[in-house]
């Protein structure tokens, strides 16, 4: 039988073993553990292999110092054109201060996820219900700044919010699916009508261009029609003249007066013994004494003519 003595030592080396396993404590990376000696604040125990003082020192508080992700349930806010929304997100945060963690709030989970739901009824509550899905960064930032500033005296740094959905009644869903629809045949009729104004205006364009080469066209036709007749004028003009200069030359040289006027006497009869072939009627100048001088003048003429003609010979 086991004697007394035994079981006594068995009970001390049982005790002792116990209390060096009470002893060693050994923290794992990333965590902090927060001792109380006599129910009193100690020490805070960071990441490796501790030794405490067994009953006297006890591990009151153990927390994560890696960011830590909360899930914030729906909530109902009212918007500021009383329409109410179900909002839910994730609030990221961290444990920078493991002994206020412990000491100033008795859970500074449940805390950050109440003030982060109350800043979010606040900051829904200024917002129309289109607003609130236009400015989720503003409400965001907003939420995270108001958390963190609340949450620094218990240690606990607020990294971001985010919020996951803002869901308005189905009425509410209904009335926006019509308006989005009205929106986009909007838009499409807009887009149409733009379509075919600028194909209006292209044309319109396109005819005015048209006109204006036209024109051009026309113009320098016109113009290069005039400087062809007024050149041609030009000419007739300068062949007129020169014409017009021999004869005066040739009215200045010896005879040249006499064969003026047979020329002028010789058209003159030409002239009447047409008529007298195309009419049975003829008529006679008032004065009669100009055509014998003129019929004199053109045989004075043929007959010096004829006097020189023989005296050559």
């Amino acid at each position: 039988m086991i004697g007394s003595t035994t079981i006594i030592y068995l009970g001390l080396i049982v005790f002792a073993l116990v209390a060096f396993i009470s002893t060693v404590k050994i923290v794992p990376q990333r965590s902090a553990f927060i001792i109380e000696r006599f129910g009193k604040y100690q020490s805070t125990l960071l990441a490796g292999f501790h030794i405490i003082i067994p009953i006297v020192d006890k591990v009151a508080y153990k927390h994560t110092l890696k960011e830590q992700v909360i899930d914030v349930s729906a909530q109902t806010c009212i918007t500021k054109d009383n329409i109410s929304v179900e909002v839910d997100g994730v609030l990221y945060l961290q444990v920078v201060e493991p002994k206020n963690a412990s000491y100033g709030i008795d859970n500074y989970h449940f805390a950050s996820i109440q003030l982060a739901q109350t800043t979010m009824r606040s900051i829904i509550g200024k917002l129309e219900l289109d607003k609130t899905f236009e400015e989720r960064d503003t409400i965001n930032s907003i939420i995270v700044e108001a958390v963190d500033k609340a949450s620094d005296p218990w240690g606990v740094k607020v990294a971001r919010y985010e919020i996951k959905n803002i869901a308005p009644p189905q009425s509410i869903k209904d009335a926006m699916e019509k308006q989005m629809r009205a929106t986009r045949e909007k838009r499409a009729i807009i887009a149409t009508s733009e379509g075919e104004m600028q194909a209006k205006i292209n044309q319109a364009e396109g005819d005015k261009q048209e006109l204006i080469a036209r024109s051009e066209g026309e113009k320098m036709k016109r113009i290069n029609e005039a400087e062809g007749r007024g050149q041609e004028i030009e000419r007739i003009a300068q062949a007129t003249a020169e014409g017009v200069r021999l004869i005066a030359q040739a009215i200045q040289e010896k005879g040249g007066r006499d064969a003026v006027n047979l020329r002028v006497a010789e058209q003159y009869i030409g002239e009447f013994g047409k008529l007298a072939k195309t009419n049975n009627t003829i008529i006679l100048p008032t004065d009669l004494s100009d055509i014998a001088g003129l019929v004199a003048t053109a045989t004075s003429v043929l007959d010096q003519k004829k006097t020189v003609s023989n005296t050559k010979t």
